[in-house]
């Protein structure tokens, strides 16, 4: 995807700080740049202020330019905006813990994409903030690309709307095995009990396997009402849980090697257990490429975003890559 840097619109936001608006169709990222050397560190009270109103509005904001910190700089960048921050529980994804509340991103093959998400949108609580520091640029590839998640929902038909809001979806998943994720590490236990006890108290299904394995099932809501905005958003991980999202070489090995779709690793269905229609899913997947927007990460980049208004996805890249995430503000509370 190409940038369209809008100069024209370019003002100076707060003292010592420019704002460019890179846009792509629907999806905007105002990019905030220091006018002469400084660190976030040395502007936390102006920077809170001046992202958080561009949050509320376009869903992110992307701060180029400030002197390259320490990664505990970018968590006190992180924790100063003053809400909760957030471990990863019940990932969908490998990551690892960095240092306090400062995770990898997603420990996928550098090969392959990941799709537009909004994090944890799976399940019954998720962050409503999160960060990106890119610490280590890739040589090629490696960008978050972003989309509007307003735009999204507002693209799609009235009637697949509808249909997804009454039905519902349920997140189907099998852990461990070789296939996916051990429970361990996605529950961040050895107690079965715990995990028992953080099932129950979030609505999940949950099922001990003979083999010494555990399934869960899930039921969510497909779109979701922003607290602050009261705008509609597309809320869901459907098309990225779902096994068409995978490669046919892959899928096709994985359903050679379970009885039904409710044995693999992950799989989504309707609330009530029927099957998604895969037209549906592959629509929802061009919606999210026509408004997907990429822009090449620089060493020092701290990218945040509303996680209801914006969507995130991985680029596939070559070379070392470090981008570092944190999360907070717990919604629903």
């Amino acid at each position: 995807m190409n940038i369209v840097a809008t100069d024209e619109i370019s003002s100076i936001q707060a003292t010592g700080v420019s704002v460019d608006t890179w846009t792509h169709g629907e999806t905007h990222l105002p990019v905030v740049s220091p006018l002469e050397e400084q660190s976030t560190v040395d502007r936390f009270d102006g920077l809170r202020a001046l992202v958080n109103d561009h949050l509320h509005r376009e869903g992110a904001v992307l701060l180029r330019g400030f002197k390259k910190g320490e990664v505990s700089d970018f968590h006190l960048f992180a924790a100063s905006f003053g809400h909760e921050m957030l471990s990863y529980e019940f990932g969908s994804t490998p990551r690892s813990l960095v240092q306090e509340s400062i995770y990898s991103s997603t420990e996928y093959p550098a090969h392959q994409w990941i799709p537009q998400h909004n994090e944890q949108s799976y399940t019954d609580r998720w962050p409503m903030k999160i960060w990106f520091y890119c610490d280590v640029a890739a040589a090629t590839g490696g960008e978050t690309p972003i989309a509007n998640s307003r735009e999204v929902y507002r693209r799609l038909p009235e009637a697949i709307r509808r249909r997804w809001a009454d039905k519902r979806l349920m997140y189907v998943r099998n852990y461990g095995n070789g296939l996916d994720i051990p429970w361990e590490q996605v529950f961040r236990t050895t107690d079965p009990a715990k995990v028992e006890a953080f099932c129950a108290l979030h609505g999940i299904r949950c099922e001990w396997r003979d083999d010494g394995g555990l399934r869960t099932r899930q039921v969510c809501e497909a779109e979701a009402l922003h607290a602050r905005t009261r705008e509609r958003v597309w809320f869901n991980q459907a098309h990225l849980f779902h096994v068409s999202s995978l490669e046919p070489a892959v899928r096709e090995t994985l359903l050679s090697a379970v009885d039904d779709e409710s044995e693999l690793p992950r799989n989504v269905f309707y609330g009530d257990g029927t099957a998604i229609e895969e037209e549906i899913l592959d629509h929802i997947r061009s919606i999210y490429a026509d408004l997907m927007f990429s822009f090449s990460w620089q060493e020092g980049d701290i990218l945040t975003l509303d996680n209801m208004l914006t969507s995130h996805g991985r680029a596939p890249f070559t070379g070392p890559r470090r981008v570092l995430v944190a999360m907070a503000e717990p919604w629903p509370t």
